[in-house]
């Protein structure tokens, strides 16, 4: 499946929509893969940390490792949010298809968003945590499917449709192949923009739930997708500038989220700043640790770079199909008694089996019928 990296870069993988698994297309793993498997394994152990918040003591040492780990891991949908700019600008810079492209953007997004909000709002409703008259109540499904609430992680599902409407818009943008750094410094400035035009106008009830709370992963990800054969040595020149801002920024943003998750008063603007720099940052490199990994070819840790890719290649039914199962762990099998060495023992386990039962249902439907009918691929 690996291969040895060639002397120039490559095209990150053939044309796709986020959480796209690569692997059906593309005849080996890609560092687009790879990037997946990273980012999902960091949003199942997001997860997996909430809950074993819930079940540490207040105030005690594992509980605030808990908190810095929880924050310093909250970065995903602005990651995925990102790499579906940069596939899909690359896809349509190199052909756009208008009837094909909303084609597959109802298949491959808007039908798993309608069917596991409906799977969730089922799976709350029998677990006890919602009571069963909000299934005929269409306000209440209303409410779900415009604000991506049937399940707390499927508001990034209604974020990415709103990316695939917004991306051909931007595509005159992105055929001008604007520098990296510029879309970078652009992003920023419209995201700040968007923050104070929605606090004195559009006051939205639910603004991360919509695509202009990424705004700023969307246009550094068309300044990457329209410059992606550039992007590996942009990264490598880049790369003391990029982990110097990451420092600073993370050291900035991790007290500021850490107050907020307490409860403790904190200013919105700061800590949306703060959490925009820092996911995009995350982001970025990210993405050019895994181009960096695929050049260094089989003996740069070749088994390993498999494993995640392959997770990479099964991101969605590992996205969709975790927050189920963590709550049955949680509530069905439970969390035992016994300090924190058995909490972080139980935590593991439950992180494992949370990411690798999905990852081996996702495999065996990979391509078949019955995934693309349950995944949309």
């Amino acid at each position: 499946m690996s291969e040895p990296a060639p002397a120039t870069p490559v095209p990150a993988t053939s044309p796709a929509a986020p959480l796209e698994q690569g692997a059906t297309a593309a005849p080996r793993l890609t560092a687009v893969d790879t990037f997946r498997g990273l980012t999902i394994m960091e949003v199942v152990a997001h997860h997996t940390s909430g809950m074993a918040l819930r079940h540490a003591e207040a105030g005690s040492l594992a509980y605030e490792l808990l908190l810095i780990l929880n924050r310093t891991l909250h970065f995903a949908v602005p990651a995925f949010v990102f790499l579906s700019a940069v596939v899909l600008t690359r896809s349509l810079l190199k052909k756009f298809d208008l009837g094909r492209y909303f084609t597959r953007r109802v298949t491959r997004g808007a039908w798993p968003y309608l069917l596991w909000s409906a799977l969730y709002a089922v799976w709350y409703v029998i677990t006890t945590q919602r009571p069963p008259e909000q299934l005929a109540d269409p306000e209440r499904w209303s409410f779900w499917l415009l604000y991506g609430k049937a399940s707390f992680h499927l508001y990034f599902l209604l974020v990415a449709l709103e990316v695939y409407l917004l991306l051909p818009l931007l595509l005159p943008l992105a055929r001008r192949r604007p520098p990296i750094g510029l879309m970078l410094g652009l992003g920023l400035a419209v995201q700040l923009g968007v923050y104070f035009l929605n606090r004195e106008v559009l006051t939205l009830q639910f603004p991360a739930s919509t695509v202009l709370w990424y705004l700023l992963p969307v246009l550094t990800g068309i300044g990457v997708g329209a410059r992606l054969d550039e992007f590996p040595a942009w990264w490598r020149q880049r790369l003391p500038l990029l982990l110097g801002a990451l420092a600073v920024v993370f050291a900035l943003y991790l007290p500021t989220a850490v107050g907020n998750l307490k409860g403790e008063p904190t200013v919105p603007l700061h800590y949306n700043a703060l959490n925009w720099s820092y996911s995009i940052l995350v982001a970025l490199t990210l993405l050019g640790a895994a181009y960096a990994w695929q050049r260094r070819g089989p003996e740069g840790g070749g088994t390993l770079r498999r494993a995640i890719a392959t997770l990479g290649t099964v991101s969605l039914p590992i996205y969709l199909i975790h927050p189920a199962l963590l709550q049955f762990l949680e509530y069905g099998v439970g969390i035992p008694d016994g300090g924190p060495l058995a909490l972080a023992l139980t935590a593991t386990l439950y992180f494992l089996i949370a990411l690798l039962v999905p990852m081996v249902i996702g495999r065996l439907l990979l391509g078949k019928r019955l995934g693309l009918f349950i995944f949309g691929r």
